[in-house]
């Protein structure tokens, strides 16, 4: 029976993660901000008998504190993780920050997962073949680091802080794999393609418009989550490695520059007063 993490596991892909592994008979902990989302799924979780095999925890994780309570609680109830599976997204199309004062998409999307990634890696070290799969969107062109204005204070759009948020997370990988050489856990950044997911958000009418689009001719939820279970299922033999849908992508590309990356690392670090 294996151990699976998901963050954003009410929704869309992580809901669909979530009730694939529920329904093989392995053990979930989802992680996500509303309640009501939360019981439905535990109430699907119960329909199909794996209702003793799921576990609900409620978490802000735009919120540090919030991230580092998930985190204590997991050890507490779990022996080991074999695989944490990052898909918390929320669009906002209005410029947010949370109560720690940072911009809340580079929170949620990014700040958060390098928390639990990290955060999490003495329980995954204990499994078989442990994994993290980020699913970010490697393999886009989403430009650079801001490294002067992470806050996006000037030029704030929604999906401009979104594509911000998965370089960020480009970088992440390339650095946990760095920062740890010994590791046994595999870091896999998975682009899943245009995908008919819930899309969670606040949209103005230009993004709830092109929102529309990509619920009509994206690919079905089912249909993908395959590439990403497929990495749970089989972690590549690389500490990092990244796909678009089945197609592994070059690391060498300037997306994944270890000098950049670590330099993210030590500023998150700073930003997190770690």
């Amino acid at each position: 029976m294996k151990n699976l993490v998901i963050s954003g596991g009410t929704d869309g892909m992580g809901k669909a993660i979530a009730l694939t592994y529920l329904r093989r008979g392995d053990r979930v902990t989802i992680v996500g901000r509303d309640p009501r989302k939360g019981e439905a799924i535990l109430a699907q979780a119960r329909e199909i008998g794996a209702g003793e095999r799921v576990h609900f925890l409620r978490a802000d994780l735009s919120l540090v504190a919030e991230n580092r309570k998930t985190i204590d609680e997991i050890a507490v109830t779990l022996p080991a993780v074999d695989a944490l599976v990052l898909c918390a997204r929320y669009f906002r199309s209005t410029r947010w920050e949370t109560a720690d004062g940072f911009e809340g998409t580079f929170a949620l999307e990014y700040l958060s997962r390098f928390l639990l990634s990290h955060g999490l890696r003495t329980l995954l070290e204990k499994a078989d073949a442990p994994v993290i799969v980020n699913v970010s969107g490697p393999g886009m062109a989403k430009g650079e680091i801001r490294w002067d204005d992470f806050g996006f204070q000037h030029g704030y759009h929604g999906a401009a802080a979104q594509l911000h948020a998965g370089v960020a997370n480009d970088l992440l990988g390339v650095a946990f794999a760095a920062t740890y050489p010994a590791t046994r856990t595999r870091y896999v950044l998975v682009h899943p393609g245009g995908v008919a997911t819930s899309f969670s958000g606040e949209y103005d009418a230009e993004s709830a418009r092109h929102v529309a689009q990509l619920q009509q001719t994206g690919r079905p939820v089912a249909e993908g989550i395959v590439p990403i279970v497929a990495r749970i299922d089989s972690p590549p033999a690389a500490p990092v490695s990244a796909f678009v849908r089945s197609q592994q992508i070059n690391l060498a590309a300037p997306d994944f520059d270890e000098r950049s990356a670590m330099r993210l690392r030590d500023l998150t670090q700073r930003l997190l007063g770690e």
